[in-house]
């Protein structure tokens, strides 16, 4: 399998990475503040989101990678 379509899958599916983990971001602090955590303004989740949104989409992207060629098979 080569990287090149999986990395060009990646930044396709980044976006939705991006959103995904600041949701997931966001409202974890807001579980965590009722341990005495504090709590992610909403531009602090998406900044995290724009960090960890890459190395989330990657994963996701070679799995329907593997998908994708084991259809054609």
């Amino acid at each position: 399998m080569s990287n090149g379509p999986t990395l060009r899958l990646s930044l396709w599916l980044y976006p939705f990475g991006v959103g995904a983990v600041a949701v997931n971001l966001f409202f974890a602090s807001l579980v965590g503040s009722w341990v005495g955590l504090p709590v992610l303004s909403p531009v602090q989740a998406v900044i995290g989101g724009l960090i960890l949104g890459f190395p989330v989409a990657w994963p996701f992207a070679r799995h329907i990678r593997r998908l994708m060629e084991k259809a054609d098979n």
